[in-house]
C-alpha cells in the first residue's frame, strides 16, 4: 500500500511519520506538506499515487480537497488530530503517531 503523511512545512510531523515507517516491509510511505514553504510540497501526483493519505489536522485534508478536488475524490484521508507542537523525531510525537496509526496498517 502507497501511504502518504501530510502536514503543513513536511518538515516535523509528516518527516517524522515518514522516518519512522520507510522501511515498513508492507508499505511505500511519502511525505508532503501544505504550505508554499513546505520541504516537499503536496501534489497531484502524491495524491494520486497514494492508497492511503494521513493528514495531521482538519486544514490539511481541507487544503487537499480545495486544491486537487478530482484527485482526492475517493481517496480515504484520515485525520490523526495532531497538533504542530512537536520537534522533528520527537518522541511524543512517535508515541502518537504509532498509537494512531498502527490501527491502519
Amino acid at each position: 500500500m502507497n501511504i502518504l503523511f501530510v502536514c503543513s512545512r513536511n518538515k516535523w510531523r509528516s518527516a517524522t511519520a515518514e522516518t519512522i515507517y520507510k522501511n515498513h516491509p508492507d508499505h511505500q510511505v511519502r511525505s508532503a506538506g501544505t504550505e508554499p514553504s513546505a520541504r516537499i510540497k503536496i501534489n497531484a501526483k502524491l495524491i494520486i499515487w497514494a492508497d492511503l493519505i494521513f493528514v495531521m489536522e482538519k486544514k490539511h485534508k481541507q487544503r487537499i480537497t480545495a486544491r486537487f478536488p478530482e484527485e482526492s475524490d475517493g481517496k480515504e484521508m484520515i485525520i490523526l488530530d495532531i497538533p504542530d507542537d512537536y520537534q522533528y523525531m520527537d518522541e511524543e510525537l512517535i508515541e502518537e503517531l504509532n498509537a494512531k496509526v498502527e490501527g491502519y496498517l
